[in-house]
């Protein structure tokens, strides 16, 4: 049996755990932009429309009262860990399939924790006792059946899909609920008859790969309840990034190293959390046409400070010749080494991740941040900056 774990309006959640004052009230995270779109939002939100991907001036006009937040990435994957820690608990093979959701194969796991529901209820509490929040829960044999479970009873719900009882639930599932099938695909089903998965069975398997191509097969396998993927516990992280849209459109390179200085100091806390250091330092750019452009540098010595990725990040952007105006600007660190591993260190070039000064400074900024969060401690260039 495979578990999906969903949290609860995950970002809004935590924004009204760390703010109870919020508390009955809309609660709305997204970028502060009215071209930016809706990242997530809290139930009361959604009883007037509003939801993930809509555009912010649609949910202001939605739901006129709502309180509108900036996302706080750094603590959502805070909490995230935990989460994903908490159900390494109760098995070895987990899955994150996003920042607040994951798999969990709990296959064998029934003598040491009880039956499925006995594991669910477990973790459900754990959650709660732990972080009080809630999540929804979905239990089937397989990871397809699992995820559609878990979306069954939200909030804070609990679905069972027993190996007994899946033929019934596939003649019984809305066709538009089976991942995969999106608007389009979902339009030309509707034109052969498909209401449900299980209508799926009753035109040869021929016809529907004809139609649709591999995704024809995949249908046909999930129809007969077959789902081969496995669940796969996470790789070590690759790279870290982040990016924003901007308020508006430009080409003043001033304007765009403002938002870089303040991604640079949230990649190099990111770093130093995770104890590693980065060899190549990299900016992305979308232009107002949308056109994406990414330039990047691989350092001598891999770096985890603040200081460094600025001066690497400000240097990209200075060559980059802007054709167009930008409407979003990101920086990104990869090619990770573990900051235990020994590295090369050249005498003759000035390093500044040796820099005593340097390193002082990102401990005790990122001390403030913990303990205070992003917004207590920050440049005087970004004294203005949101």
């Amino acid at each position: 049996m495979i578990l999906h774990i969903d949290m609860d309006a995950f970002y809004a959640s935590v924004e009204e755990l760390d703010n109870p004052q919020l508390k009955g009230k809309s609660v709305v995270v997204s970028g502060q932009s009215e071209r930016s779109v809706v990242s997530a939002a809290n139930y009361e939100a959604r009883k007037f429309g509003v939801h993930s991907a809509m555009p912010v001036f649609q949910a202001r006009q939605k739901c006129p009262e709502a309180v509108f937040l900036p996302p706080r990435m750094g603590r959502y994957k805070e909490l995230s860990a935990k989460i994903m820690s908490i159900l390494c608990e109760f098995s070895p093979l987990v899955e994150p399939s996003s920042i607040d959701e994951a798999y969990v194969d709990i296959t064998g796991c029934e003598r040491l924790f009880g039956g499925v529901r006995e594991i669910a209820l477990s973790i459900k509490k754990r959650i709660k006792e732990t972080l009080n929040l809630t999540c929804s829960l979905g239990a089937a044999p397989n990871k397809f059946l699992a995820k559609i479970a878990s979306d069954m009873d939200k909030p804070d719900g609990l679905t069972i899909i027993m190996p007994e009882n899946v033929e019934q639930f596939i003649e019984t599932l809305p066709i538009h609920k089976v991942p995969g099938v999106g608007k389009n695909t979902h339009g030309k089903l509707k034109l052969l008859g498909f209401k449900t998965l299980g209508d799926v069975k009753k035109y040869p398997e021929e016809i529907l790969i004809k139609k649709f191509g591999k995704f024809g097969h995949r249908l046909m396998e999930l129809a007969d309840g077959i789902d081969r993927s496995v669940v796969i516990p996470a790789p070590e992280t690759k790279s870290v990034s982040t990016e924003e849209t901007l308020l508006e459109d430009t080409d003043d390179k001033l304007v765009l190293k403002k938002y870089i200085l303040k991604q640079a100091e949230k990649i190099g806390r990111e770093l130093r959390k995770l104890e590693v250091r980065a060899k190549t330092i990299s900016i992305k750019i979308k232009h107002s046409d949308f056109k994406q452009v990414t330039r990047r540098v691989t350092i001598k010595n891999p770096t985890q400070s603040s200081e460094v990725i600025i001066r690497e990040t400000f240097q990209l952007l200075e060559n980059y010749r802007m054709p167009k105006k930008a409407r979003l600007i990101g920086i990104g660190a990869s090619n990770l080494v573990f900051k235990a591993e020994p590295v090369q260190i050249d005498i003759f070039e000035h390093d500044d991740t040796k820099s005593s000064k340097w390193k002082k400074l990102d401990e005790v900024i990122d001390t403030i941040t913990d303990k205070f969060g992003t917004d207590a401690i920050k440049r005087a260039s970004l004294k203005d900056q949101k």
